[in-house]
């Protein structure tokens, strides 16, 4: 069996609750630049929590995932997918 060599991750904003998607193929170093804040789009939303991520083999794969998590209807499944993961449910979940 092959390891995924691209993840797509979501990161949870307890700033401004807001979701962050992104796509790599690291994601140990991917997290700890958004960590430090050396990443423009997440720097000023800290502090942020992995709340989610898949493997993929192929980056074709890993980008159409990142591509639907960021449509209305993929952003839907995504809260389904997390709705256990923050207790007590946050006010986001309910929008």
């Amino acid at each position: 069996m092959n390891l995924p060599s691209f993840w797509v991750y979501v990161l949870f904003s307890l700033n401004d609750h807001q979701f962050y998607i992104g796509t790599t193929n690291n994601l140990t170093r991917r997290i700890s630049q958004h960590e430090r804040g050396e990443t423009w789009s997440t720097h000023h939303r800290q502090p942020l929590m992995l709340l989610y991520c898949e493997g993929h083999q192929s980056m074709i794969d890993a980008r159409r995932r990142e591509k639907y998590f960021k449509t209305t209807k993929g952003r839907a499944m995504l809260k389904y997918i997390v709705r256990d993961s923050l207790d007590p449910a946050p006010l986001w979940l309910n929008k």
